[in-house]
């Protein structure tokens, strides 16, 4: 048993951004989330993080409903790296890292196991040698590894990450998501990117308008038919050792994909 949301919706401002969703993600896979702008990915995650609640349904972790599950130990499963992480204090690659332990002190703040975790969440980031650099000198791709090395010091048995290869260029995605791929952990993923989720997952959802309209493997669910009806482009899709490829032709007219959908 893992981290599952079933058949949750979800209302802001009077609109419903997600409709009757439903992820069971495998333990130990990787889940890509998938869908254009404004398709529910990043409040699905915010769901199964306990960030936000769900009008109706529920999230579950380990077979327990997030409402029967305290604060603490949601913080000390499940470990989430948004898009965006900045700081006006120029602090030290090992101080971020060691944010990620804060769920785990004890009374008086005491960490027995602190510098072992952050030690180990580093050393699976491939950041051994830049712990004492500061933030503002490391790139973007640096960045994000110390993020989910911050979220690895927790010991969560769950990852959700927002657009983790947002704004980088393209040897950072594929390091990052490779990275990802080796953790031993559930991973939930949201990309935009439908060769790097082919690459790198082991299963997809696809959301439009809050609704999943695809789920399974990157082979059954990328076709050209869907690439079509969710993002309104023509492709032709190869399978290259066993995972599809996309090659993009070009967009629909507006009739065409409004027909589509």
């Amino acid at each position: 048993m893992t981290l599952r949301a079933v058949d949750v919706s979800w209302r802001r401002s009077g609109k419903t951004v997600l409709d009757g969703v439903s992820l069971h993600p495998r333990p130990g896979s990787v889940v890509g989330l998938l869908g254009p702008n404004g398709s529910g990915k990043s409040s699905l995650l915010r769901l199964l993080a306990g960030l936000d609640r769900p009008d109706s349904g529920h999230v579950q972790l380990h077979g327990r409903p997030l409402t029967a599950v305290t604060r603490r130990e949601l913080a000390c499963s499940v470990a989430m790296v948004g898009q965006h992480a900045d700081t006006e204090l120029d602090i030290r690659v090992t101080d971020v890292v060691r944010l990620g332990r804060l769920p785990h002190r004890r009374l008086f703040g005491a960490d027995p196991d602190a510098v072992t975790a952050v030690g180990e969440a580093l050393a699976a980031t491939g950041l051994s040698d830049m712990g004492q650099r500061l933030w503002h000198s490391l790139s973007g791709g640096e960045r994000q590894r110390v993020q989910i090395a911050r979220a690895l010091a927790q010991h969560p048995s769950e990852l959700l990450l927002d657009e983790p290869t947002n704004h980088l260029d393209i040897a950072h995605q594929l390091e990052i998501l490779a990275l990802v791929r080796r953790l031993d952990v559930t991973a939930v993923v949201a990309l935009h990117d439908l060769n790097l989720a082919a690459m790198f997952c082991d299963e997809l959802v696809v959301l439009t308008a809050g609704r999943v309209v695809a789920a399974g493997t990157p082979q059954d669910v990328l076709t050209e038919d869907l690439v079509a009806q969710v993002y309104g482009v023509r492709c032709r899709v190869a399978v290259e050792d066993g995972r599809p490829v996309i090659r993009y032709d070009a967009p629909l007219t507006r009739e065409v994909f409004s027909e589509r959908r």
